[in-house]
């Protein structure tokens, strides 16, 4: 366990008073949240100016894949600010070079291009933008169950409630759904019939849409926000022969889902599946820097071979955000990141998680690889209802009082720790969030 620095609890105080007069919270209704100042982390762990430490089980955003305060990432940052601190993406630039190079050297065959962009909404933006330029066609389809972004064509791709508050939104997006065999919209009781209903319906959309009109289906191979959902057997197979079959490009949202965090690289490992872009951000550089881009086809980015590509960044490949890039993927690589990430799966927090719907009633799925899971909580299991809004905070509230932070979304504990949290580390959160189900249950 990693000691905090100093408490200091008037600079909480004043943290705590600067925010909730000046600063304006995404997602967020103002004057009803009192965000707790982190005063500093390492590893799995991060503190507030209390002293009170957190076994972080939401790595912030799902993204601080290699922990907090990584020795040599926060160094690569520090040396590239002593070399150079920004250069126009006109010019070619060392780090910029590099993190292309070593992020298309972990894509499929074939996708060795990647265009910068500051976060994952940017990426999908311009993923969007790339397979409309290169079909000619202008619809695109993305699943009901899905977050893409909070920019305006991101929000529009995304299918959650959270896109209600900005519509009507960019044209040409049509919603699917996917697979979801726990609450199966098909009737499935298997995992093969939700997978073969799932592409029959994803194929009767297509028709009904004109998937000559279609440019691109856009998936999250497997779900995050939305209930960590990993797909079925044969379902992202599917879709890529769809998509072969129509002329149709597949861009695969690995903005959460990759970088260590399913146990692979990019979660279309898992599957075999090589899609045509692929969009990411969040654990290429564990959050450290904003980074976001797209891996391109080699297909799509001759389209651009001699037209210009009608977009582009003041910030694109950023001398800071690219050289973090660089750092974070060879230290994925040094220390095995990827493969512990699996193990943690596989070994701790497959088999605990899994033990704890035997313990507690209100635990009605589990589901997850690597180092991405989710339990769905219910009031009951036979009707499946949701478990409401109350008892969810009084889980959270539980594990927060036991040292342990947990990502709650909805009637949803997602368990997202850092891929670097040990086996030990994370068998002691899923001990806290079992003594806070227990509690909570009561």
């Amino acid at each position: 366990m990693v000691a905090p620095a100093s408490a200091d609890s008037a600079l909480g105080t004043r943290i705590r008073e600067l925010s909730r007069a000046h600063v304006f919270t995404s997602w967020s209704a103002q004057q009803e949240i009192d965000p707790v100042p982190i005063a500093g982390g390492k590893g799995a762990w991060f503190w507030d100016h209390d002293g009170r430490r957190f076994l972080d089980l939401t790595s912030q955003l799902v993204n601080v894949n290699l922990g907090y305060q990584h020795p040599r990432l926060t160094a690569a940052v520090q040396e590239a600010a002593g070399r150079i601190t920004t250069v126009a993406p006109s010019f070619a630039e060392q780090s910029r070079a590099e993190a292309a190079a070593a992020v298309a050297g972990l894509a499929p065959e074939g996708l060795d291009k990647v265009f910068f962009t500051n976060g994952g909404a940017e990426a999908n933006e311009n993923a969007v933008r790339m397979a409309r330029l290169h079909t000619g066609r202008s619809k695109v389809l993305a699943s009901y169950r899905s977050y893409h972004g909070a920019t305006a064509g991101a929000i529009a791709l995304t299918g959650e409630p959270r896109r209600w508050g900005s519509e009507p939104s960019v044209p040409g997006v049509v919603h699917f759904w996917g697979p979801y065999l726990y609450r199966s919209e098909f009737w499935a009781t298997t995992p093969e019939e939700e997978s073969e209903r799932a592409l029959t319906h994803l194929r009767h959309t297509l028709a009904a849409e004109g998937p000559q009109h279609v440019a691109a289906i856009i998936l999250e191979p497997v779900v995050g926000s939305n209930g960590i959902l990993v797909p079925p057997p044969g379902y992202l197979e599917g879709v890529r022969a769809l998509c072969d079959e129509h002329g149709i490009l597949l861009i695969l949202d690995e903005v959460m889902s990759g970088f260590g965090r399913t146990g692979a690289w990019f979660a279309a490992e898992h599957w075999g599946v090589r899609p045509d872009l692929i969009s990411f951000a969040k654990g290429v550089n564990s959050g450290y820097v904003p980074l976001g881009g797209v891996v391109i086809s080699a297909e799509v980015a001759a389209t651009f071979d001699h037209t210009p590509y009608p977009g582009g960044l003041t910030y694109s490949g950023h001398a800071l955000a690219t050289a973090s890039a660089v750092a974070a993927i060879g230290i994925m690589q040094d220390e095995g990141t990827i493969e512990h990430a699996a193990a943690l799966g596989e070994q701790t927090l497959g088999p605990q998680l899994r033990a704890l719907a035997e313990r507690h009633e209100v635990v009605g799925d589990v589901r997850g690889l690597g180092v991405f899971w989710a339990l769905e909580l219910v009031a009951d299991r036979t009707t499946r209802e949701p478990l409401p809004a109350d008892r969810m905070k009084a889980v959270q509230q539980a594990c927060v009082a036991r040292g342990v932070w947990p990502l709650v979304m909805g009637n949803r504990v997602h368990v997202v720790p850092p891929c670097v949290i040990t086996h030990e580390e994370a068998a002691q959160a899923v001990a806290l969030l079992d003594e806070a189900l227990a509690e909570a249950g009561r």
